[in-house]
């Protein structure tokens, strides 16, 4: 299991997202939502690794608006090898931008990232599923489509390690 920092998406996104698990499910696709006991929340990465210690976290974004009001246009679906499927946002500058300045501030900090997470190799996503079946991935990639485009807006952030019970917000 992975450790991420977490950008958490408004109410409206979020709920948006949590009926496109619903619809995934009812076609025979397991979604984020039957991880966790239902406690996943839809969320774009900026950064995962083995563990995240939140207070160095914390500390090495002192200053920093981890969850800056930013605006996410999602406007594509795809898939990563292993059957994982998302939702896309628009790569903005100013999403790269923040991306960028939080990773540089970890790797200065010490933190030890995931290389697929660095500036220049980051694909931002929400993840809807890990788990598509291959027969089904058309059919989930067709209803992933039909909600699209999806706005958003970042309105929090959290260290979450799922594995080690972990939520910790940040500013």
């Amino acid at each position: 299991m992975v450790a991420a920092l977490e950008l958490y998406l408004d109410p409206d996104a979020t709920r948006r997202i949590r009926t496109l698990w619903d619809a995934l499910e009812s076609e025979g696709v397991q979604s984020m939502r039957s991880l966790l006991g239902q406690r996943h929340r839809p969320h774009v990465s900026l950064v995962v690794a083995p563990r995240l210690d939140p207070v160095q976290v914390a500390e090495a974004l002192t200053g920093l608006v981890v969850a800056a009001p930013l605006r996410m246009s999602f406007q594509h679906a795809g898939q990563f090898v292993g059957r994982v499927l998302w939702l896309g946002p628009t790569p903005t500058a100013e999403l790269l931008g923040h991306h960028g300045e939080v990773h540089a501030r970890l790797t200065r900090a010490g933190v030890s990232l995931a290389e697929q997470y660095a500036p220049g190799r980051w694909v931002p996503h929400c993840t809807l599923s890990m788990r598509v079946p291959n027969v089904l991935m058309a059919a989930a990639v067709r209803r992933c489509l039909e909600v699209l485009p999806l706005e958003a807006t970042v309105v929090g952030a959290a260290v979450a390690d799922h594995a080690r019970d972990i939520v910790h917000p940040l500013g």
